[in-house]
């Protein structure tokens, strides 16, 4: 059954920071003619040079799928692609005056709500689909993450974390509809580790990360020298652990949010 390629009626903006550099940035999405897929363009550079969303242009996935060409950088692309996909739209270029989108409250839930209001619309040509025919696999010898893609009649993807941690334990989520989205996978949030908090403090990074904009989970004791770290980086006069091991006053909005939101990323990417 041939399905149309989707685009925006009109274009939308979005402010914050990025999670990494702290830099304000505007992001406006714009529609795109048929077969443009999703691009980036860097409006804040001279010739507002552009990115496409394609592996080729992948330079790492440290923290974020980072993009790279000709020397122009995307940092964290996964999170507004994931919006783009979920809703099944083909075409956007997506404008940002820094070098990574804003990370709003590290979920794609801010992103929906912008496309949504933009309106979505049919284009005058045929989606070319990518059918899988014999199971594809890869495993990361380092880390041990892997991803397989087996053939199917229905769409389902299912991701399981498990990082080693009590704290976290072991968690699964599945999506078998994209259309089911915007309810079960939208609204999950980045999350991280309280050791991982530590070193990318000590690397200068998450300048613009707060308690607001990502999930931590406490692995490990808290010194009082790490509670002032904190304190100073969030600048926030009070933090606690809760009973669920979670830094501060953010409520879990599944028990399996972490999951969830690595399902969020594998659509994203």
């Amino acid at each position: 059954m041939s399905k149309k390629q989707k685009t925006i009626k009109e274009k939308v903006s979005l402010s914050g920071v990025g999670i990494h550099t702290g830099k304000t940035v505007n992001m406006t999405i714009k529609p795109a003619p048929v077969n443009h897929g999703f691009a980036f363009s860097r409006v804040d550079l001279e010739g507002s040079p552009i990115i496409e969303a394609k592996v080729e242009y992948v330079v790492n996935t440290q923290r974020g799928t980072n993009l790279e060409k000709n020397g122009v950088q995307i940092q964290t692309s996964e999170h507004v692609l994931a919006a783009a996909v979920g809703l099944d739209i083909d075409n956007l270029l997506i404008e940002l005056d820094s070098p990574e989108p804003p990370i709003m409250d590290g979920s794609s839930k801010y992103f929906v709500e912008a496309l949504e209001k933009a309106g979505i619309e049919d284009q005058d040509a045929e989606i070319e689909e990518y059918v899988v025919k014999e199971i594809i696999s890869f495993k990361d010898e380092i880390t041990g993450s892997e991803i397989i893609l087996m053939p199917s009649d229905n769409y389902e993807i299912t991701t399981m974390v498990d990082f080693g941690t009590k704290i976290l334990g072991t968690q699964n989520a599945t999506l078998d509809k994209i259309s089911d989205f915007k309810e079960e996978i939208a609204d999950a949030r980045t999350f991280s580790f309280l050791h991982e908090i530590e070193m990318l403090l000590e690397n200068d990074l998450i300048k613009g990360g707060d308690l607001n904009n990502a999930i931590v989970y406490v692995d490990k004791e808290l010194s009082s020298g790490t509670m002032e770290k904190l304190k100073k980086a969030f600048k926030k006069e009070n933090i606690s652990v809760k009973p669920n091991g979670i830094l501060d006053n953010l409520t879990l909005h599944w028990a399996n949010e972490a999951a969830r939101h690595k399902l969020l990323d594998v659509i994203g990417d």
